[in-house]
């Protein structure tokens, strides 16, 4: 059953549209009917339904600025125009927008019903043909060559020198890439209910061939991305495009539409990690690294997730991030996430093996320098050297102080000791990190809020976080959403104003950034409990703020 919304400002048009059409004998469930494009979009938002019916003309947000919004937003949602403007300017626009039609009033039941049943098989054939495992199969034999994806893992992961770059792409025959460009990395987060009837690794593989499938078609619908899977068959992308901003929104944009697209055809979830922005294509291994420290996230924050690195662990962190070998990194990662329980276990492993190889002392200690220095390039990676003269140099004479030890024993609780307390180092730091950047937002807010085109995005695009990073980041430190400080600020403004000045209703209006007055009055007597008129006569009798 698919989601439908309709949205229109003539209430006997919904009437009319919700008590005529048997929505469920269609193949629709109708969740809700709305006035004007804003509401609209705040159900939009939360209830994520599957098509959209909409009127062009509304109050406060018509409806092409609605079809925009959700063409930025949700790619994968279908919107339909039903109007009585038949200009071409219009239909213009629609098409820009990705709108799915664009229909004339007036339109009858059946024709409305037959539009329902022509979308409902649309959507119902675009489903099939992600879930039809025989056409999956056919694309498997005709995949790219290996050779190709070979050119394009080594690239991102172990780095080509611009000659080797410039002859593997004419080669191949791809697109220039445009700098700056990032890598970006995902992974099964497990089968699902599929996990019940997998037999074999044969039936496995064909799975991961789907995802790759659908990652591969996701990226063929934009410009400016190449995707490869690893030897690891982890599906993966490079993807570049103009300004670092404009890189990490297309990145973010693409990323977000696989996991959508995986969760919804496949039933099973994927994780996605967003690598550092680079400068040049030589560059793109130290990318690749750090989307698969991204990846390494999921640990803290949870399955079927868009983790991108600059969100994490912000964008001071030095780009020269060292390779480490796996068993490193391992014990890098789980200090970097705080996974405090496997890093220690990791150091016991280490020191198990060694002790059980019987390899020289000399050997011993050289590998375990190794770690020591994996842990020295987390605190450099994350930018957290300089802070503390006085710990900076304790922490290089780490390297030197594992010589005082005369037991395996003795090193690894001496590790343990050093981990525990880098962990503690880090959580500190990132949890001030953030709190810094939720601080900027805010004052962001109160310093722009008469702003009536103030969005997401433009505080997003100040505190270098992505849309859904920051929003769940900035309900939890402040207990509420963007759009709830920002009516919340222009609400406290326009009481003040209200109280002091003798501003007409429409100027104080437009000075808390609603073009609107009567949304304004609306929005203000629904937070208050009072007309703005009743609010200054109030206080006015009182004699108080």
């Amino acid at each position: 059953m698919y989601k439908v919304v309709i949205v229109d400002d003539e209430p006997v048009v919904r009437d009319g549209l919700r008590k005529t059409i048997a929505w469920n004998e269609h193949g629709f469930e109708l969740i809700g009917d709305y006035e004007n494009g804003r509401e609209a979009w705040e159900a939009i938002e939360s209830g994520k339904p599957d098509l959209i019916l909409s009127d062009i003309c509304m109050p406060f947000m018509d409806g092409l600025e609605l079809a925009g919004l959700v063409a930025a937003h949700y790619p994968y949602m279908k919107v339909i125009i039903l109007t009585g403007y038949d200009q071409f300017e219009y239909a213009q626009q629609a098409v820009r927008l990705k709108v799915q039609d664009f229909i004339l009033k007036p339109i009858t039941a059946r024709e409305i019903r037959e539009l329902l049943d022509k979308v409902r098989a649309e959507m119902d054939e675009e489903q099939q043909r992600h879930e039809d495992m025989s056409r999956l199969q056919s694309q498997l034999r005709r995949s790219l060559p290996l050779l190709r994806e070979r050119f394009l893992e080594r690239l991102a992961a172990f780095g080509l020198s611009r000659p080797e770059i410039e002859e593997g792409f004419a080669s191949f025959g791809l697109p220039p890439l445009r700098p700056p460009a990032l890598a970006l990395v995902a992974d099964i987060d497990d089968f699902g209910e599929r996990e019940a009837w997998l037999d074999d690794e044969h039936d496995a593989e064909f799975l991961r061939f789907a995802v790759f499938n659908i990652f591969e078609e996701t990226a063929a619908e934009r410009e400016g991305a190449l995707v490869f899977r690893t030897r690891e068959e982890k599906p993966a992308a490079i993807v570049w495009a103009d300004g670092e901003n404009g890189l990490y929104d297309a990145a973010f944009a693409l990323a977000e539409e696989v996991r959508h697209r995986v969760e919804k055809y496949l039933k099973f979830t994927v994780t996605v990690g967003i690598g550092r922005a680079c400068a040049s294509a030589e560059q793109l291994p130290l990318s690749y690294r750090s989307a698969l420290s991204a990846l390494d996230y999921r640990f803290l924050h949870g399955k079927n997730r868009v983790l991108s690195i600059r969100d994490l662990e912000g964008v001071s962190a030095a780009a020269a991030a060292v390779p480490l070998p796996d068993e490193d990194r391992k014990l890098a990662t789980a200090v970097k996430t705080g996974a405090a329980d496997e890093a220690c276990a990791l150091i016991e492993q280490t020191v198990a093996r060694l002790r059980s190889s019987r390899l020289p002392m000399e050997v011993c200690l050289l590998h375990l320098q190794k770690i020591v220095l994996a842990l020295l390039g987390t605190m450099q990676e994350l930018g957290w050297n300089e802070e503390d003269e006085d710990r900076a140099a304790e922490r290089q004479l780490w390297l030197v102080d594992i010589y005082r030890f005369k037991t395996l024993e003795e090193i690894g609780q001496w590790l343990k000791r050093i981990a525990a307390t880098l962990i503690e180092d880090i959580a500190a730091n990132r949890n001030h990190h953030l709190r810094a950047q939720m601080a900027r937002a805010t004052a962001y807010i109160e310093e722009h809020y008469a702003d009536e085109k103030l969005s997401l995005q433009d505080i997003c695009r100040h505190v270098l976080m992505s849309a859904s990073y920051f929003s769940a980041a900035f309900k939890q430190a402040t207990g509420e959403t963007f759009v709830e400080c920002l009516t919340r600020v222009r609400i406290e403004k326009a009481k003040e104003l209200l109280v002091t000045t003798s501003l007409k209703f429409y100027e104080i209006a437009s000075r808390v950034g609603y073009a609107d007055p009567n949304y304004f009055s609306l929005l203000f007597k629904k937070h208050t409990g009072l007309a703005p008129r009743d609010y200054r006569e109030r206080h006015a009798r009182v004699g108080v703020p």
